[in-house]
């Protein structure tokens, strides 16, 4: 399997969504008529149901209180960053204005300053108590070595989920500096869905979902704002990630009988990536730039991720997207840009119905070519004017 790259040594051809297209079925089914409900077990209760299949990335120019809310009412999950402004500041719109109005080649030095200040347990779960004040599910983030202090608080508070994410995530993490989290331990312990990511391989996939978590995060690098594949030389294309991750889960279904469902988690900034991520077996997706464009966004049009303020070796960048329309014209539309990034869900439902697929696990199995020219081929004029797929 692979290819040679030179003496003794073999690479593996990878594919990212915009080299593969999803072809047409046999029969097609009426839009309105397909499933895209996405469940989360839990335990000692009916699994967590979400009526789309999507997640709002936890990074602080996406999801605030005000975000999660709107994001829940919609029908999704967004995730709130524990380790952001929103639980270092009281009056995190301060801070993030500031963001904002910094110039580019200062704003790598500033986002390391802000994020110096410590976090603070008492607005963590005030900000859970004020998603769940506002009617809705409270999904929150942390990196692995802050997961038992802040998971502890997070479900006292009253979260819903909680989300263990990392650069890259293993089950046998390596130190003498720090204490690693036993994964295993944590997700047993925990009385709430916990999500782990990120992962892009099949066996690490398997090791993770024999730890117990309800569903695992598949991505490094791939994101708008991240510049983790050139700062490290890390990444997996997506295509390729989600349908090994995809393998693992299955494998992992046929010992155990239980389902963990996969999540992809960045790269898609249009509804043809999200559909083709769910075609490659995704169970859901997680997206971050398509939502950054919301007037509902803390970011006012602009992202940037979450590895941006590392103190020694920041692995992000802040970038401007704009804003072109409110939360619920980027999942449900009316779409107003041409670009693909308004109206996620219809894009969904419409390419399920074109492929003859009445729920996801059916998406799952479209058929996939190769289409390195999908983006090109007779789009000319697109291009040369800057309109529809000629935009990006």
């Amino acid at each position: 399997m692979g290819m040679w790259i030179g003496r003794n040594r073999k690479a593996r051809v990878t594919y990212g969504f915009d080299e593969i297209a999803l072809v047409p079925g046999r029969v097609t089914i009426n839009p309105k008529e397909v499933d895209i409900t996405f469940g989360l077990a839990r335990k000692n209760a009916e699994p967590l149901k979400l009526k789309i299949p999507i997640f709002a990335s936890a990074m602080d120019g996406v999801v605030d209180v005000h975000f999660a809310i709107g994001m829940s009412k919609l029908g999704g999950l967004a995730v709130l960053n524990l380790e952001g402004v929103q639980t270092r500041y009281k009056n995190p719109q301060e801070v993030l204005q500031k963001i904002v109005e910094t110039d580019k080649s200062e704003i790598t030095g500033l986002l390391q300053k802000i994020y110096q200040e410590p976090v603070q347990p008492d607005l963590i779960a005030a900000r859970i108590r004020q998603i769940k004040d506002g009617g809705a599910l409270a999904a929150v983030s942390s990196i692995p070595q802050r997961a038992v202090e802040f998971g502890r608080i997070a479900q006292d508070a009253g979260a819903d989920v909680f989300v263990v994410q990392s650069t890259v995530s293993t089950v046998r993490h390596i130190s003498s500096e720090y204490k690693s989290l036993d994964l295993a331990k944590f997700c047993r312990e925990m009385r709430i869905p916990v999500i782990v990511g990120n992962t892009v391989g099949y066996d690490v996939t398997l090791e993770i979902m024999e730890c117990g978590p309800a569903a695992v995060l598949v991505g490094v690098g791939p994101g708008a704002a991240c510049t983790s594949r050139g700062v490290l030389g890390l990444g997996v294309p997506q295509v390729t990630a989600t349908v090994d991750c995809a393998a693992a889960r299955d494998t992992y279904f046929k010992r155990t009988a239980r389902h963990v469902p996969i999540i992809t988690d960045g790269g898609m900034s249009k509804g043809g990536d999200v559909c083709k991520a769910l075609a490659c077996g995704a169970d859901a997706v997680m997206v971050g730039s398509a939502f950054a464009k919301a007037e509902e966004a803390p970011g006012c049009g602009y992202h940037w991720g979450m590895a941006t303020p590392h103190a020694n070796l920041p692995r992000g960048t802040r970038i401007k997207v704009g804003t072109t329309g409110s939360l619920k014209q980027i999942l449900f539309g009316p779409a107003e840009v041409d670009d693909g990034s308004q109206n996620l869900v219809g894009a969904i439902t419409t390419c399920m119905g074109n492929v003859g697929a009445r729920n996801l696990a059916e998406f799952q199995e479209t058929e996939i070519i190769i289409a390195p020219s999908i983006k090109t081929e007779g789009k000319l004029f697109q291009a040369v004017q800057s309109v529809g797929m000629g935009t990006s």
